[in-house]
């Protein structure tokens, strides 16, 4: 069985090499620079990386990420391309649930930031990992959504959320919908069925995971 996490992050540091440090990302604001300087402070720096969820240590957090990324930018991709075997996310325990999802959406930030792209052919197996990734996560950012939401994937199946409401169906791949609600919606290809203003307030939301 192919450990999808580790495949995802090897391409994805591949690809940062290849763009550059100062490629754009869908990560407002991010360079390519910055993301890898968030994803090595993941692996490597627990507390800081609560930052990203925990207001009082947000400040500490970004001052973390700022001098992570002032690193000479390939030993900052070093860094990037394996995690320590202590890390609470990158040791081979947590590493799978963690880190798919992550590396996937990660990889693709990078890739979409530039015009041009297109989807990737995924494999199967990464494809049912994406999948649960979005049954998981998109319960819970879409939630408050005024809508009767269903998620549909073709041949993976669906599932129901939203605050409730007029009906709208979100359809999609499995890697399109996670990314959808990942919050990179202006980047993904899916189909909306439902009111057209629903549809548009769905396209613009402030999803995350």
């Amino acid at each position: 069985m192919t450990r999808h996490s580790l495949t995802e992050r090897a391409a994805l540091a591949d690809l940062l090499l290849d763009v550059g440090p100062d490629a754009p990302t869908l990560c407002e604001g991010w360079t390519a620079r910055d993301l890898a300087a968030h994803l090595v402070v993941r692996d490597r720096q627990p507390i800081a990386s609560l930052g990203s969820f925990l207001p009082p240590l947000r400040g500490y957090g970004e001052r973390t990420r700022l001098r992570t990324a002032a690193m000479p930018y390939p030993e900052l991709i070093a860094l990037v391309r394996k995690a320590p075997w202590w890390s609470p996310t990158g040791n081979p325990l947590t590493d799978p649930g963690a880190n798919t999802g992550e590396f996937f959406i990660h990889h693709e930030d990078v890739r979409r930031g530039a015009p041009g792209w297109q989807p990737r052919t995924l494999d199967p197996e990464l494809d049912a990992k994406l999948w649960a990734n979005a049954r998981f996560f998109g319960r819970l950012s879409l939630r408050r959504f005024p809508a009767a939401l269903t998620v549909a994937a073709p041949g993976h199946g669906e599932f129901t959320g939203g605050a409730g409401g007029e009906p709208v169906r979100l359809i999609g791949a499995p890697g399109e919908l996670v990314l959808f609600i990942a919050g990179r919606q202006r980047a993904t290809r899916v189909q909306i069925d439902g009111p057209a203003a629903l549809a548009d307030r769905l396209r613009t939301a402030g999803l995350k995971l």
